[in-house]
């Protein structure tokens, strides 16, 4: 694994550079538990945790914080499996299962959004990898992030597809008291057999509709990022149908499809799964995305038209492009109301 080149220590052939952590600042464990059975995580301590966005980024926002590398939702798709290669490791099962932990993550926050240098700007999670994925549930970083920014009345908001957010309900819920928060959570599909094959470590999509219910009911807004739609194999229309149909259902104040897209790392990874799985769909696929990662702009503006005709017939309502809304405080004898639907576009 290549550890040299993200280094903060100075060694004696060379000086420091502007690298991340050191080789000998990196602990390797695996855990014998049934959960974490074939994971390996690397323990490490960050030099920075405030990581801005390239400007030729699509992504609405310049700053993210993202405590891991690396996930164990193993989704098929992830457009993040091309960071793992920086390190010399596997961007296929290796992603899945060689997992980067910054376990000083919330101190290291904390430090930085105390800085005269810092002017409060947003901070997005989950932009990378799921910030709540398994590793979360026994490392516990983001309830000090949470805390970190809740302090600082800093602005945030969370994508995500792991259940262990309503762990951190509270801290939340403390947070859309000083500042902006926005959350979303990605659900795709509702088709159980696709889910199995595709996203197989992560909960179902059911159970992720759950949280949007259960954010909404105490509060907290909550939209659904509906991605991937998954051409040929979960764009027919009455697919379409039930997912806005249980995303309504849900509670979502918002939903935002997005068309697969096929970045380099993914791309290899993705196309292998199919001509496992759909071996039929491979030409269909060289096809449509034969320009690029992306969709074609026609099959992108096709699955946008249907899931707004969608979703405002099941009256969610048209998505709004924007930062997230301040969640707003409960009235003793009133529900908290907002003016409109809102959502963050996070990938």
């Amino acid at each position: 694994m290549r550890w040299d080149n993200l280094t903060v220590e100075t060694r004696h052939d060379r000086p420091a550079d502007a690298a991340l952590f050191g080789a000998d600042a990196v602990t390797t464990r695996t855990f014998d538990t049934p959960e974490f059975a074939g994971i390996t995580f690397h323990e490490i301590r960050a030099r920075s945790i405030l990581n801005r966005v390239p400007g030729a980024s699509r992504m609405p926002f310049e700053w993210t914080v993202n405590p891991y590398r690396g996930c164990t939702h193993a989704c098929v798709y992830c457009f993040a499996r091309k960071t793992h290669s920086y390190l010399d490791l596997d961007t296929g099962t290796g992603f899945d299962t060689q997992i980067v932990v910054k376990v000083n993550a919330p101190d290291l926050l904390r430090r930085q959004l105390a800085s005269p240098r810092w002017h409060g700007e947003h901070v997005a999670m989950g932009t990378n990898v799921d910030c709540y994925q398994r590793a979360e549930g026994r490392y516990r970083l983001m309830p000090g992030i949470l805390s970190a920014l809740r302090d600082r009345a800093n602005p945030f908001s969370i994508l995500t597809k792991g259940t262990l957010i309503l762990r951190d309900l509270d801290l939340l819920r403390q947070s859309a008291e000083v500042t902006d928060v926005g959350v979303s959570v990605s659900v795709g599909f509702t088709d159980t057999e696709l889910w199995r094959t595709v996203e197989p470590g992560t909960p179902a999509p059911q159970r992720r509709l759950d949280v949007v219910r259960t954010l909404t009911d105490h509060g907290i807004d909550c939209g659904v990022l509906m991605a991937p739609v998954i051409p040929f194999l979960g764009d027919e229309p009455e697919q379409l149908r039930a997912t806005v149909r249980a995303i309504a259902a849900a509670g979502a104040t918002s939903v935002t499809p997005l068309a697969l897209h096929l970045r380099p790392g993914a791309r290899e990874w993705f196309m292998a799964w199919l001509g496992q799985h759909h071996p039929y769909l491979v030409r269909r696929y060289e096809r449509l995305y034969a320009d690029g990662a992306y969709a074609p702009k026609w099959y992108q503006r096709r699955i946008t038209r249907q899931v707004h005709e969608l979703a405002e017939e099941y009256g969610i309502g048209p998505t709004r492009a924007g930062m997230p809304r301040r969640v707003p405080r409960p009235e003793p004898e009133e529900e908290a109301t907002g003016s409109g639907p809102t959502q963050l576009s996070l990938i």
